[in-house]
């Protein structure tokens, strides 16, 4: 499948959605505190597909996690709207990403008990706001019908991911963070997830945030940050 641009409506685009200021972040190693962010600050529009770069180990990844509050920084803030997302305590957390964020592992995390239908109508359970019209709807617009009561264990690495990005979709979140979403994919699968990630971000103008290598990826993006030794190194834009 050939990968494409997306255009989205002019009134998405320019208004800050996500806004982090100043973070930084320290982990132990033995008995030496490594510094894995320095002092960075990002911010993401309404609708906006940015893509962020760099070599192994430069922090691209830790900071992804701590954009998505899947991780606290040590300073700093991260807001989402009104809310200020790095101050709020698990509980307050555990609701929100479900409502306003989706996440799309490089190694999928399917819950293995769950079927393809219940894996991708998970974040509606746990948000008490079950839609089965939109869980159907999604089955389909990533083309696993013939799947949906199958196990993860039952499906190839595409048929996985693309139910993980499914779930991350289905409640219609205004963000979607993707952490090397094709990497363990051959080129025909990561080539089918990235444009049905593209598609969706189109059809529902929820913003994209994808941590990857890939350099035609990169080119389709509306923005590319690079980052070398938990800094951003570069920002660019593309016409």
């Amino acid at each position: 499948m050939t990968l494409s641009n997306s255009t989205l409506a002019s009134d998405l685009k320019n208004k800050a959605l996500l806004t982090a200021s100043k973070l930084n972040k320290t982990v132990q190693v033995g008995e030496q505190s490594l510094a894995i962010i320095k002092d960075v600050s990002i911010h993401v529009d309404a609708g906006e597909f940015v893509v962020i770069m760099g070599k192994s180990g430069s922090g691209k990844s830790t900071l992804l996690g701590l954009l998505a509050a899947l991780d606290y920084p040590d300073s700093g803030s991260v807001e989402l709207g009104e809310q200020t997302l790095s101050s709020l305590d698990e509980d307050a957390l555990s609701v929100i990403p479900q409502r306003e964020m989706g996440f799309v592992f490089q190694s999928f995390h399917l819950l293995p008990t769950l079927t393809v239908a219940e894996n991708i109508a998970f974040p509606l359970d746990i948000a008490r706001r079950p839609n089965k019209a939109r869980v159907d709807e999604l089955i389909e617009a990533v083309d696993l019908g013939h799947r949906r009561n199958s196990l993860p264990n039952q499906l190839s690495g595409g048929e996985q991911q693309r139910t993980a990005v499914a779930r991350a979709l289905v409640a219609q979140p205004k963000i979607v963070f993707a952490d090397e979403p094709t990497g363990n994919l051959d080129e025909q699968n990561a080539n089918q997830v990235m444009q049905l990630l593209l598609d969706l971000r189109q059809q529902t103008g929820s913003a994209l945030v994808v941590v990857t290598h890939d350099a035609a990826l990169a080119e389709m993006a509306d923005r590319v940050i690079t980052m070398h030794d938990g800094r951003i190194d570069g920002s660019k834009v593309n016409g």
